[in-house]
């Protein structure tokens, strides 16, 4: 017959223990939503000067970098002459010079609507419980987000109809 005398009191007390160090971060969850910023600035007033800049920056910006990827091919190939280092060179600078300019100027064209935006964002993010809120075209580039259930997780209808309900 099994004595519970016999038996240790630590050996008892241990699978109490495994469950009472379990890190806090696994006991939460973290919500995670995402907006599609461009699509909800579109819908608002006033925002046609950023979405055309947007769309001429982006349009820019990439014939910019196909010549720029076009003249470092060329660049590094072997027997490349001087001239085609040059001009990589050239064009290479002309690609940051255009690219940060285009970024002060959206700055500046989107601190008017940032305010409005961010509050929409805010507010409709409180409602539903998201702790965490990523711009899409951002996670999107810079491959933030593996994968998202856009059915769960996209905020960009409700923050639309924030904005608009707002006017």
């Amino acid at each position: 017959m099994f004595k519970l005398a016999a038996v240790p009191k630590v050996a008892l007390l241990a699978p109490l223990a495994l469950f009472a160090l379990q890190p806090h971060a696994q006991q939460s969850k973290t919500k995670l939503g995402i907006v599609n910023v461009q699509t909800v600035v579109a819908a608002l007033p006033g925002s046609a000067g950023y979405v055309a800049l947007t769309k001429k920056a982006d349009t820019d910006i990439q014939a910019q970098a196909k010549s720029v990827q076009a003249l470092l091919a060329k660049a590094s190939a072997a027997g490349a002459t001087n001239a085609s280092k040059t001009a990589y060179t050239t064009a290479a600078k002309k690609y940051q010079a255009a690219a940060q300019s285009y970024q002060k100027q959206l700055q500046v064209s989107f601190a008017p609507l940032a305010s409005r935006v961010n509050a929409a964002v805010a507010a409709v993010a409180k409602a539903g419980g998201f702790s965490v809120v990523l711009d899409q075209r951002v996670a999107r580039d810079t491959r933030l987000i593996i994968y998202a259930n856009s059915q769960t997780t996209d905020l960009t209808p409700a923050v639309t109809a924030k904005l608009k309900a707002k006017k």
